[in-house]
């Protein structure tokens, strides 16, 4: 077992502890677990409970150290038929077990209407499939020795903890074919519309995502202790500077709401959605739209909205990207009165019709609204609802309040241009009115502390290893790639080669960043790491010669890299700043911003190794987007590391890269340390803005004297920011209405006249040829588009051009099954090409434009193209039919 999957065992503990009854699997773990360790679990069982014998289990667990335990734990998961904690211990994805949650909560209420109405040994064989073996004789043997209500009880215990993601809806079958009147009150629906359309079996309909409806009967309505009447809900405690930013949006104004970060926005949200929901006459509904940029923002302002409206007789729904392949966007935009979305949903609704106007809603609110610019998901609906505006629609618009810590200055120089950057955000969202604390700031300032100002320290600066070297290496790639020859097998054996020798020397300038930044041992292990994977891929001549340079100077490396002297002087002061701050307070709550996943790794791992440090116990948070060598952080896995840092005391540090800038609610912290680590002034007052407890620091570290005088310019453009807002709200309104107004129309005819200029068709057959050996691979005649976004390729030739091997994470995605990865054939180039799926009955192909070369047939120019959408060719849609042909 590595060392990653024993922690993301460790991390993902709850989920095993709230499924697992251990008992059932001890006896496939004989090979591990000793006589009086299987005891313990069974007497933990009987005298504590199913859940602490799991807790003791899985302590158990984590301490072996012999080899391959952690597959035999998998393997008696399997065979005990705990099938859907198998498949989320092996992928580290529990999103599947996460969505049972509010089903398991349900059956809890009930349980005591469960006892009363439902005949266990009647149901049994219907829903055995979702248990385990031995709890379905439990059930028969509680039934026999203590009675039907005794086995309904153990039926319900065993259902809270079952891992079978279909389980809520087999229970409703099974109770539908029984005529239990219990059903009435365990109602699982789900829309009908939208399914045929994804041509999906039975079985996947049955598992798509359902929505669960509670109606309660007058005679039970004191079944859940925390029910009550909304009038009876006690309402939000809200501080008076809070109602001062809200209230602008309570009149009924659009509103950008700049206010700092931990002062509490997601309460004034709250507050204005329920003054919006509550003013409408009887007869008529509001209709709120939230919209969150990142999933983990997502998430938890889903939850929030959730726990506070739900009990307030308000329906609540989300759908993110994550979510929305098993979702009818219109059905839930309908039948809810707010809706938590991440933006690229409507945009989708609305470019597809599923959605057909704004109008549907009657507020929509920002979080972020900062990103509001250019072709961001923000600004195409906002694109949208202007054009509705601007084109004289006589239909109604929704009212729109964005919530932000920054508004920024973009480039500007000096005020004018910052009041005029400003005024630009301000038109995009269609606000009227920035509200700002101005008369409870005293307030404000004792909740909200900002950090000490920052302390900046730099070092001698150093010429290697940096992204202006990375960006050369880049270009001169792209030119090698591009490179021709007369002599066909001559330019494909140059531009492989030149392909290797610019890929190598791009993973040595990493290697050099990380030296510059974190210690030269974590520099050389990304290069072993590199190396291994290049032996276990191709390998040719050119590969073997470059390994074998890598590895004449390993020794040598090896030695350098060991050696105390060469220590990285920038971890010499933060580890000196880290065991200052924890001598002068133990209590210490710190979050270190990075800039690259691998920064993170290097770290964590420095910090671990540490004696003086190790203590801190840190944890990471980093992004859900794919790079070369790292997949990121699952969602799952996000809100379990920002669960440990809010609740585990031990978990003294949290190493972040920009995931946590925006809006994610982190437990209050007094020191946030930048470690190489700069943006613009919005990223500036965020991730300042993490260290919310009294007298927080905030410390910049840097060898970058340019990185020290961008820190600077991003505090001298706050003050300007903060200087032109408080200019503008000196201003008239309708003066500033009609200045936005003006901005708004000169704006849109800039797009209209963009818009009318479409890009020419190309409608000329074209080569798509390796981007690394130059072989060819098809034409673009016979490339076809598969759901609007997927490109295979069509006929039995290109077959001949790939070889497929298993994929590391199969898995499904929509329409998709995920089964292998294709490469080039050429047993000397391996370069990958992309994945092979299965999709409907059809194996096909899905290749990746950035994998080729786009080869013009008549004048040979060759180009390149990052994404499928720059490439501007005649895209025929996948045709069922011609597959059969």
């Amino acid at each position: 077992m590595t060392a990653e999957q024993r922690r993301n065992l460790h991390a993902f503990g709850d989920y095993v502890r709230k499924t697992l009854d251990p008992t059932h699997i001890l006896s496939y773990m004989a090979p591990w677990f000793r006589d009086d360790m299987v005891q313990y679990v069974q007497a933990e069982k009987n005298n504590k409970g199913t859940m602490e014998a799991a807790s003791l289990f899985l302590r158990y667990l984590l301490e072996l150290q012999e080899e391959g335990w952690f597959r035999g734990f998998l393997d008696a998961l399997d065979q005990a038929g705990y099938s859907g904690l198998y498949e989320a211990i092996e992928s580290w994805d529990f999103q599947k077990i996460e969505k049972l949650e509010e089903h398991r909560a349900l059956l809890r209420r009930l349980q005591p209407v469960f006892k009363t109405r439902v005949n266990p040994k009647d149901i049994l064989p219907d829903i055995s499939e979702c248990l385990i073996d031995q709890e379905c004789e439990e059930i028969i043997q509680v039934c026999s020795n203590k009675g039907l209500m005794a086995g309904a009880e153990k039926m319900v215990e065993c259902l809270l903890r079952s891992d079978k993601e279909n389980w809520p809806k087999t229970l409703k079958l099974a109770l539908e074919k029984e005529e239990s009147v219990f059903s009435e009150l365990w109602t699982v629906e789900q829309g009908a519309k939208g399914v045929e359309t994804k041509d999906l079996g039975d079985e996947e309909i049955e598992t798509s995502e359902i929505q669960i409806f509670y109606k309660e009967e007058p005679e039970y309505q004191n079944l859940s202790q925390n029910s009550s009447p909304p009038s009876e809900v006690a309402p939000l405690k809200i501080r008076n500077y809070q109602l001062e930013l809200a209230l602008p949006a309570k009149e009924g104004k659009n509103t950008i709401i700049c206010a700092p970060t931990g002062c509490g926005k997601t309460l004034v949200s709250l507050l204005i959605c329920e003054h919006h929901l509550k003013k409408f006459p009887q007869g008529r509904k509001g209709k709120v739209v939230f919209f969150a940029i990142h999933l983990p923002l997502y998430e938890q302002q889903k939850s929030v909205f959730s726990q506070y409206f739900e009990r307030r007789g308000y329906k609540v729904a989300g759908i993110s990207g994550a979510t929305s392949e098993n979702v009818v966007v219109d059905q839930i935009v309908e039948n809810n009165d707010i809706i938590i979305l991440t933006p690229q949903i409507l945009v989708n609704s609305l470019k597809d019709g599923t959605i057909p106007s704004l109008s549907v809603f009657t507020l929509m609110m920002f979080d972020e609204c900062h990103n509001t610019s250019k072709h961001h998901p923000y600004n195409m609906i906002m694109f949208n609802y202007l054009d509705q505006k601007l084109g004289g629609s006589s239909d109604p618009l929704p009212q729109v309040v964005g919530l932000t810590a920054s508004v920024g200055v973009g480039d500007a120089k000096n005020r004018d241009e910052a009041m005029e950057h400003i005024c630009k955000l301000c038109a995009s969202l269609d606000a009227s009115v920035i509200s700002t604390v101005k008369d409870n700031l005293q307030e404000l300032t004792e909740v909200v502390y900002k950090p000490e100002k920052k302390n900046l320290s730099r070092f001698q600066n150093r010429d290697f290893g940096t992204q202006k070297y990375e960006q050369w290496i880049i270009a001169v790639q792209k030119a090698c790639i591009v490179f021709q020859l007369p002599d066909k097998a001559e330019e494909s054996r140059i531009c492989k080669a030149l392909y290797l020798y610019t890929s190598h020397l791009r993973k040595y300038n990493d290697a050099l960043i990380i030296s510059e930044h974190a210690r030269m041992k974590d520099a050389l292990d990304y290069l072993k790491d590199f190396f291994n994977n290049v032996r276990a891929a191709g390998f040719d001549e050119t590969e073997q010669d470059l390994t074998r340079r890598f590895e004449e100077k390993l020794p040598e490396l090896e030695s350098v890299s060991m050696d105390p002297s060469n220590e990285n002087p920038k971890l010499k002061d933060l580890c000196f700043i880290l065991q200052e701050e924890y001598h002068l307070n133990p209590e210490t709550r710190t979050i270190l911003f990075v800039k690259t996943r691998a920064l993170v790794d290097a770290l964590k791992k420095w910090i671990e190794e540490n004696p003086k440090l190790s203590f801190l116990k840190p944890g990471i948070l980093t992004g859900r987007g794919k790079t070369t060598n790292n997949t990121g952080m699952t969602l799952p896995a996000q809100k379990c590391a920002l669960d440990a840092f809010r609740t585990n005391g031990d978990n003294k540090i949290l190493i972040a890269t920009s995931v946590a800038d925006e809006g994610i609610d982190i437990a209050q912290c007094n020191l946030v340390i930048l470690y190489e680590y700069v943006g613009n002034v919005i990223k500036m007052i965020q991730t300042r803005g993490r260290g919310r407890a009294k007298g927080s620091k905030c410390f910049l570290l840097t060898s970058n004297a340019d990185v020290i005088e961008k820190e600077k310019m991003n505090m001298y453009k706050e003050k300007m920011m903060n200087d032109s807002i408080l200019s503008l709200q000196a201003w008239d309104e309708a003066i500033f209405k009609e200045k936005v107004c003006q901005i708004q129309i000169h704006e849109k005819s800039i797009r209209d006249s963009q818009g009318k200029a479409k890009p020419v068709l190309d409608k000329k057959n074209k080569k798509l040829l390796c981007r690394k050996c130059k072989a060819f691979a098809c034409y673009t005649a016979d490339i076809r588009v598969v759901e609007e976004c997927h490109y295979t390729v069509v006929g039995n030739a290109f077959r001949e051009c790939f070889v497929c091997r298993s994929h590391p994470k199969p898995k499904i995605f929509g329409s998709f099954e995920k089964k292998a990865k294709i490469y080039c054939a050429r047993e000397d180039c391996s370069h990958d090409w992309g994945i092979c799926v299965k999709y409907k009955t059809f194996e096909i192909p899905v290749i990746k434009i950035e994998s080729f070369v786009v080869e013009d047939i008549a004048t040979r120019v060759q180009t390149l193209y990052a994404k499928w959408r720059d490439f501007n060719f005649e895209k025929i849609p996948f045709d069922a039919a011609e597959m059969s042909n």
